[in-house]
Order: C-alpha cells, then sequence, then structure tokens
C-alpha cells in the first residue's frame, strides 16, 4: 500500500472525495443519474500554519472534515427533498430576513456546534457518571479508567447498531463501503474499475471511525494517569481534555495512514474492527459513483504510474 492523499466520506446517496484543497461530489439522483460537483476548500491547518502544528492540527483537522462533510451532505440531500415545500412559518421568515443569504451557513455552523456538545455528553461524559456508579466496589482508579473506557465503546457501538437500523443509514454505509474500496484499489496499484473496486478492501486504516476508536483507547490511557477527587473535577477534565486527546489520536491515525508496517497495522486493528459496524458491501452501482468522485479530483492513473510501474500491464 502506497500512500495517495485522497480521503472521503459517504453522503446521501452518495460519495465526497477530497484531494488537497480539491473535493468533489458524486451523488446517483432519483433519475438513475450521477450528479457531481467539484469545490475547493482551503483548511483553517493550511490558512494558518500555527494551527498546522503536530498534535494541534488534529482538533482543527476535524473541525475541517466537518465543515466540508457537512457542505456535502448538505448538497447531496438537495436532490431528495420534496418537490412540494411548505408554507415558511414565522421562525423561518425571521431567520431568513436576519441571516439573509448566510442563513445556511449559519444553520450548519449550529448544528456543527450542538453535534459536538452533544457528541461529549454522550461518549465522554455520560460513561464517567455510569461508572461512578460502581466507585464503592472499585477502589482502584486504573480499573475505574479502563470499565469507563468500557462503556464509552459500548456506548458507541449500541449508538452505530441503532442508527444502522434506519434504510438510509444502512445505504450510506454502502457508499462508505464504496469509498473506502476505491482508495484501497488506487493505493494497492490496481486500475480504477468497477471488478478492481469490488475485490478491494472496504476497511481502511485512514476511516474516520478508526480515529473515533483510537480517541476511545487513548482516552483510557489518559484518565488512568490523570487523577482528581470529585466527580465533577473528573467531568471537567473530560471535557478539557478532549482536544489533546483528539491531537493525540490523529498524530497516530496520520502515521498510520502513510505507513505499513506491521506493528503499525497490529495498532490498527481495533479501529478496523470498527469499521465493520459502518461500512458494508456496495452494489455496483454505488461504485460507480465512488468512482466518479475519485476521478474529478485525481488523477489516479498518473499516481499509479509513478508509484506502481508496469501497472497497465495487469487487468
Amino acid at each position: 500500500m502506497k500512500y495517495s492523499g485522497i480521503g472521503g466520506q459517504a453522503v446521501i446517496e452518495g460519495i465526497m472525495m477530497q484531494n488537497g484543497n480539491d473535493y468533489a461530489i458524486a451523488v446517483r439522483k432519483p433519475d438513475g443519474d450521477i450528479e457531481v460537483k467539484k469545490d475547493t476548500y482551503v483548511s483553517m491547518t493550511k490558512r494558518y500554519p500555527l494551527l498546522g502544528l503536530p498534535f494541534v492540527r488534529g482538533i482543527f483537522s476535524f473541525a475541517d472534515s466537518m465543515i466540508v462533510g457537512m457542505r456535502a451532505l448538505t448538497w447531496s440531500c438537495s436532490f431528495f427533498e420534496d418537490d412540494e415545500e411548505a408554507e415558511p412559518g414565522r421562525i423561518e421568515k425571521w431567520l431568513d430576513k436576519v441571516f439573509g443569504e448566510k442563513l445556511e451557513s449559519a444553520l450548519m455552523t449550529v448544528v456543527m456546534i450542538l453535534s459536538f456538545v452533544m457528541a461529549i455528553g454522550i461518549f465522554m461524559v455520560l460513561p464517567l457518571f455510569i461508572a461512578n456508579i460502581c466507585k464503592k466496589m472499585i477502589s482502584s482508579d486504573t480499573v475505574m479508567a479502563i470499565l469507563e473506557g468500557f462503556i464509552r465503546i459500548g456506548i458507541f457501538i449500541a449508538y452505530i447498531k441503532l442508527v444502522s437500523r434506519m434504510e438510509d443509514i444502512k445505504r450510506t454505509f454502502m457508499y462508505h463501503g464504496s469509498e473506502h474500496k476505491c482508495i484501497n484499489c488506487i493505493e494497492h496499484g490496481h486500475r480504477l474499475t468497477v471488478d478492481n473496486v469490488r475485490a478491494s478492501s472496504k476497511e481502511h486504516k485512514r476511516c474516520g471511525t478508526s480515529f473515533i476508536m483510537i480517541v476511545m483507547v487513548i482516552s483510557i490511557l489518559f484518565f488512568m494517569v490523570i487523577r482528581v477527587d470529585t466527580v465533577w473535577l473528573r467531568c471537567l477534565s473530560r471535557i478539557l481534555l478532549v482536544p489533546v486527546i483528539a491531537g493525540v489520536s490523529y498524530e497516530f491515525l496520520r502515521f498510520a495512514g502513510r505507513h505499513d508496517s506491521r506493528l503499525v497495522n497490529i495498532l490498527s486493528r481495533p479501529g478496523m474492527w470498527m469499521q465493520g459496524l459502518t461500512t458494508t458491501e456496495p452494489d455496483d452501482s454505488m461504485i460507480e459513483v465512488a468512482i466518479a468522485a475519485v476521478e474529478t479530483v485525481f488523477d489516479w492513473r498518473a499516481y499509479l504510474d509513478e508509484n506502481f510501474p508496469g501497472w497497465e500491464e495487469n487487468p
């Protein structure tokens, strides 16, 4: 495997692929055609060099991915909105009057902030309070930190299992699989065809699911060392250490995505196993959408010429 630099995200009936500042969204429309949109986004870590420093860039790279992801998701959803639009209510009219053309970006900002706050509450704070129930029976802080970590992982698995029962999410997980398969196909030196993509793995080390798993594991290590007396101080520490844990996790994921040693592959396995929850095998029509997104922002033939001489001789 050789690092290509491309990454992506599944959206509603489609795929977003990003290469540097360029990103493309490909969507299978209700009429069966594939619509592709190309755009650019310069990350905060590039605009402000200080934010690109190791162990700092992780949290801002995560914010960048959320911004691009929300843009892609909003565009993909536009193809599946009801044709009959209801008369806007008072609140909608007021918001439109106040924000005007900036309404969409303002709503996206609010959604991202609320999502971030809810994620911290559910996956960082809630496990602490659940684990604290066992405090009287467990005197070891180390055991408590491990218990809290396993509860955190359990909540995440339960959450994924719950949302995966929704039909739209099931299909999104299939598109997620097609995204991984496309990147794996290229990074293993194969031409980008439906047959080759279908035969490629649906797990990839740079996946966001792996990032979440790494965050959970590293949080266990942090909270085994950082100890405070009261539950409220422990709660505060969980919130304040989120950027630090995210920064360390990002550096590991970044390193793992660029290296293919036995040790790195072993350490990456928990995240790869977790991807079994968020990726499923796509059908050929989904693979075609993923290929369309890749080819809009990435010259895979030039990449194979540089990294896999003689690839043209292979099927």
